[in-house]
């Protein structure tokens, strides 16, 4: 089976503990400015963030210059979470499509213009299931939670590699179909080479006849 190499297994665990945890993001947002995020996604892949606006002030309430609206759309245009003026907020949603989803955040209109701090978290696959809200205190569940995170983790670089695979054979049939029409294109050039070159000698042949020359 496929799982069952200890080289790959080796392989696997390396790239689990290299992995990121998430996808941290902070960024300056200006009044009035957009600035969207993508995130390439696979099908059937749960996939959470959360957003918030730095306070520049703690203990008190952000003014209304410090609200943003933000949007989450599949690659497709359909719309995955919209939040219109708000300083923080999250989602969670299970993509129906493979491909780039985008988070776009727009802060709103404002003179003097204002800059906003963001921070952005966004969970994908097996990064998203908070497994650590079902670990205990115990050792023994302790180890249970590590044991599952680490296969979920497994599983899901498991799933990546036969992704890859299935885009890798696109890609080779995608080639091949190009090499082939390629080639007609070659075939059908020299012919066309061949019978330009004829009419001009048969052209060539019956002026210079006309002329006597020959």
């Amino acid at each position: 089976m496929f799982l069952q190499s200890p080289k790959l297994w080796k392989m696997l665990l390396i790239l689990a503990i290299w992995s990121p945890i998430s996808h941290s993001l902070h960024f300056d947002l200006h009044s009035g400015r957009t600035k969207c995020i993508a995130e390439d996604i696979k099908s059937n892949s749960m996939t959470v963030g959360k957003y918030n606006i730095d306070n520049p002030h703690e203990g008190q309430a952000l003014p209304q210059s410090h609200k943003i609206s933000v949007k989450v759309t599949s690659n497709s245009g359909n719309n995955y979470h919209h939040a219109e003026q708000v300083d923080s907020g999250q989602f969670a949603f299970s993509a129906v499509e493979a491909g780039d989803y985008m988070a776009c955040f727009t802060a709103v209109d404002h003179k003097p213009e204002v800059s906003l701090s963001i921070d952005f978290e966004w969970k994908t696959g097996v990064q998203s299931k908070s497994w650590a809200n079902v670990a205990k205190k115990s050792q023994v569940e302790v180890m249970e939670f590590e044991v599952k995170s680490l296969l979920d983790t497994v599983n899901s670089i498991h799933e990546e590699m036969y992704y890859l695979r299935d885009r890798e054979e696109e890609m080779q049939d995608l080639n091949r179909s190009t090499n082939t029409k390629m080639a007609w294109l070659s075939v059908l050039s020299f012919f066309v080479c061949i019978g330009v070159a004829g009419m001009q000698f048969l052209h060539l042949k019956t002026f210079f006849e006309k002329k006597k020359v020959i």
